[in-house]
């Protein structure tokens, strides 16, 4: 690459870097290309961009975007994972894609602005996603409701049947003529 060329990858990079608030870097060492152009492809449908970039021009694109604390993980062959507004989307993406290839290592990453390490990442990955959190906070609050309702229910059953019985009885107690 020219001067030009690498300077027009360091300005997309940071432009990139600016726009994500949340990004994944990953070691793809190992990793077949048909298996990499599946994981790219289902990225895309999902609205993630997979980016691969030298070393050096990624540092000064972070260095550009203000992307500090993870300088250190910047060795070997780095991938770019811009995960945009939901980061469970594609940490459970590339968690999954581990499964399969264990050769895809996350080094560290960026969510919302504060670094991520690879434990971290782990625990992230193995998060509910959001429409999973929000039926589980439903359900929680749906419980208390049901039971209240459970509860008149069985009174006015109980009242039902007090007072069925309270006519049997008086029906009974009455002289028949």
């Amino acid at each position: 690459m020219n001067r030009t060329e690498k300077t027009q990858v360091v300005e997309r990079l940071s432009e990139e870097l600016s726009r994500s608030p949340n990004l994944y870097l990953t070691d793809f060492t190992g990793i077949a290309v048909k298996p990499m152009t599946e994981l790219r492809r289902k990225m895309r449908t999902a609205g993630i961009r997979f980016v691969v970039a030298k070393n050096s021009l990624a540092l000064r694109a972070m260095a550009g975007a203000s992307v500090t604390g993870i300088e250190a993980v910047m060795v070997g062959p780095t991938g770019f994972v811009f995960a945009g507004e939901d980061p469970l989307a594609a940490a459970k993406l590339l968690a999954e894609f581990q499964k399969e290839h264990e050769a895809l290592k996350v080094k560290a990453g960026f969510v919302d602005g504060h670094p991520v390490t690879a434990d971290e990442f782990k625990r992230l990955a193995s998060l509910p996603s959001h429409d999973q959190l929000l039926g589980q906070a439903l359900g929680l609050m749906q419980a208390p409701l049901q039971g209240f309702v459970g509860a008149l229910d069985g009174l006015l059953y109980q009242m039902v049947g007090a007072m069925e019985a309270l006519r049997a009885q008086r029906a009974a107690a009455e002289p028949q003529a």
